[in-house]
């Protein structure tokens, strides 16, 4: 038949002749039966047989629960036969093809006889796995086209389930010949119909060009989806944009992974052709020969609780000797917040706090199926150079899983997810964002307070629920984001005013009672710390080419706190005891009543009650504490660190007023009093009117209200848009 690509032809030459041809098909016979005998006699040292022939293997076990696949290890291949495993490395898309193809009929022998109605065996699917050590994305050469690969990445963006044939029939549209069953290749190749019909009849004029149509209730279909794959951070050089590449998943490959998880995909390295060049590029361009790259996924390995999964963090017997011996020091705890950014001077509690942060509590699953996040957020707020920013970019070096970004270039959807439309099939995709991208990992958010409000009001869920649900474009589904988030953020005037108190701080009690520290970093005057700063400061630039990459006494490398987080995060999950429970409950009614020491020492005010996030914030720390000891229960000297954490970070800035308007953080009389304002300036006056700030002043000083109060109100109405300044000293008076 003129103008057809045959193909089920696996091996082409223009000078072969049909004795070679026939030889091609013995060998690739002798290559089925030696799968088959793979699929019947491999066993393992025990003579379990792993794949067939036993009561309970897989394959049958499988085909009974209409779950049309079998896993194979590429391992256990070459263990049976060297030169079968060469070929499916070298020569995949033949050979997978005869795989299963053997498994079909092997399971045609397992599972006959069938019950009436089955009489046709069902096609089994084989996925590919191995132990093989991954190669980058950047090494996916010419050199490797149609070859299997193994490579790493986080997936970014996931299409939905469509229809690819496998088979079709096409008829002519004037003399109505059919052609059946033609063949089409797997993965991203489509056919080219045939220009001419060969059908000669006599009396009758010859077909047009371009005849066919594609029947399509007569075509064979299977499901597919397309996936985009992002190299992991840890791989991507300095200045480098991160790579993507295109997967191709079909059948029982569908919906396995979900944007954001880690996964290792096993599959072969193939080509398509490049979008249609447009008028001006010209008809030259488009037969160059230029192909795009993507891979037919053949086998994934996912992490799917998303913890310590690091892009393949293997430890070592003796690397598990040694964290054990860590663990069991009574110094663990100081080593390792001594070990975090030793080039920054001071700040020993912030230190320590971003330590428990990195190895995270436990995360809960309740009986009614909610969960309760075992993930640490941390807020640095205060003065420019106190090395926030450094302490950001550590963390994210020392984090297994870390993403780092700016609170002025980020959006609401760059933080969370977007979903874009597809290019090729114009249907819209969903896209994660950074806090799905840093799934079982921290988020490094600096400028925190140059984010527009939408944008942080986008991430509320995040923090808190550790899902991002979304609901756009006719897509409506839920994303993890189980992650931690270290955010730094200046004061509203640059630097801290001591004499503004809360006005310093531009955020709303919604998203302050999300941390569970807050961290109040000041610049302080002193001659004494001046010095031995301005010491230590200039001793790192005089000795820059002279520090060794080794660690200072006392110090841990690097790479080994990174795989001891790791470790930690995957084999150690403590929860509270009894004893350290009930201590905290006692101090948590002592704090809620207010007749704790630590609040009468200060002037007797009433008390600033702590809510039950902050209470599950201690426990989360207090859990923190016992991981990285590798304890299974934390206790009372855990609980009691973790009170000391928290009274230096978030109590410590509530009693200096400056968190005054936060969720927890107003006294009883003071939040009376400014409701109060708030409704009386309500009714002065109407809406749209304009009116100068210190005529407010005057009205309410007239009714015995302090200016402060006056102002805290204000401010708070501005923050939530109901007053809107329209010249200096003046607003314009709005109620939302």
């Amino acid at each position: 038949m003129e103008g057809f690509d045959d193909a089920g032809v696996f091996f082409s030459d223009n000078f072969s002749v049909d004795e070679q041809q026939s030889d091609t098909q013995v060998n690739l016979h002798a290559v089925k039966k030696k799968f088959k005998e793979f699929l019947r006699q491999y066993h393992t040292d025990n003579f379990n047989y792993k794949y067939s022939l036993n009561r309970r293997d897989t394959l049958k076990r499988n085909y009974n629960l209409r779950q049309y696949y079998l896993e194979v290890n590429i391992e256990d291949v070459g263990s049976f036969d060297e030169n079968l495993a060469d070929k499916l490395y070298k020569q995949p898309t033949e050979h997978l093809a005869i795989f299963e193809e053997a498994a079909t009929e092997v399971a045609d022998e397992l599972t006959a006889p069938r019950p009436e109605g089955e009489e046709k065996v069902e096609e089994i699917q084989i996925m590919l796995s191995s132990d093989a050590n991954a190669s980058s994305l950047r090494d996916m050469k010419s050199e490797v086209v149609s070859r299997l690969v193994k490579i790493p990445g986080l997936v970014i963006s996931a299409s939905g389930i469509r229809a690819k044939a496998t088979k079709i029939s096409v008829q002519c549209r004037s003399c109505l010949n059919v052609i059946p069953n033609l063949p089409v290749k797997p993965g991203l190749e489509g056919y080219v119909l045939p220009r001419k019909c060969p059908t000669e009849q006599a009396g009758r004029p010859k077909c047009p060009l371009d005849p066919y149509f594609i029947m399509p209730d007569k075509c064979n279909c299977v499901d597919f989806q397309v996936l985009k794959l992002q190299e992991l951070p840890d791989s991507i050089p300095q200045g480098e944009i991160p790579r993507h590449i295109t997967l191709y998943a079909d059948r029982y490959l569908c919906d396995r992974i979900v944007p954001g998880n880690r996964v290792y995909i096993l599959g072969i390295y193939c080509i398509k052709k490049m979008g249609r060049p447009t008028k001006r590029e010209g008809r030259e361009k488009a037969q160059t020969g230029v192909r795009a790259g993507y891979i037919r996924v053949v086998g994934i390995h996912v992490d799917m609780e998303g913890l310590g999964f690091s892009g393949g963090v293997h430890v070592t017997s003796e690397e598990e000797n040694a964290f054990r011996r860590l663990a069991a020091m009574p110094d663990c705890y100081e080593k390792l917040s001594n070990s975090i950014a030793p080039f920054i001077f001071g700040s020993t509690d912030i230190k320590k706090a971003v330590t428990c942060l990195l190895f995270g509590g436990s995360r809960k699953r309740l009986p009614d199926g909610l969960t309760r996040r075992g993930d640490i957020n941390i807020l640095l707020l205060g003065d420019p150079g106190t090395a926030k920013s450094q302490m950001l970019k550590f963390v994210e070096k020392v984090a297994p899983i870390a993403v780092y970004t700016s609170g002025k270039g980020s959006s609401a959807a760059g933080l969370t997810a977007s979903v874009m439309r597809d290019p090729s099939s114009r249907n819209f995709v969903m896209e994660g964002g950074a806090m799905v991208l840093a799934d079982g990992g921290v988020v490094c958010i600096d400028e925190f307070d140059k984010m527009r409000e939408d944008d942080r009001v986008a991430i509320h869920e995040a923090m808190e629920q550790q899902t991002i649900s979304i609901a756009k474009a006719g897509i409506t589904t839920t994303l993890n984001s189980r992650c931690s988030v270290l955010a730094a953020a200046n004061s509203i005037f640059g630097r801290w005013d001591e004499t503004k108190g809360e006005e310093n701080i531009d955020f709303l009690p919604t998203i302050l009672s999300r941390f569970d520290m807050i961290f109040i970093v000041k610049d302080e005057h002193d001659r004494n710390r001046d010095m031995t700063l301005a010491k230590h400061i200039i001793s790192v630039h005089a000795n820059a080419a002279q520090i060794s990459v080794e660690p200072k006494q006392g110090e841990l490398s690097l790479d080994f706190i990174k795989k001891y987080i790791s470790y930690c995060r995957t084999h150690c999950g403590p929860r509270l005891d009894k004893e350290a429970g009930e201590k905290l409950k006692r101090r948590y009614v002592l704090m809620r009543s207010g007749t704790s020491q630590h609040e009468k020492q200060v002037e007797k005010k009433s008390a600033i009650p702590i809510t039950v996030r902050q209470l599950e914030a201690v426990i989360r720390i207090s859990e923190s504490l016992a991981k990285m000891r590798l304890q299974p229960f934390a206790t009372e000297t855990h609980v009691d660190e973790a009170l000391r954490l928290f009274q230096v970070s978030t109590l410590d800035a509530a009693m200096s007023g400056t968190l005054s308007g936060a969720e927890g953080f107003t006294t009883e009389e003071e939040h009376e009093m400014l409701v109060r304002i708030e409704t009386q300036l309500k009714k002065r006056f109407a809406i749209g009117t304009t009116v100068s700030q210190q005529s407010i002043i005057q009205d309410f000083a007239q009714q015995q209200y302090p200016e402060h109060a006056v102002m805290k109100v204000v401010y708070t109405m501005l923050r939530r848009g109901q007053l809107q300044h329209r010249m200096q000293r003046k607003m314009l008076y709005r109620i939302s």
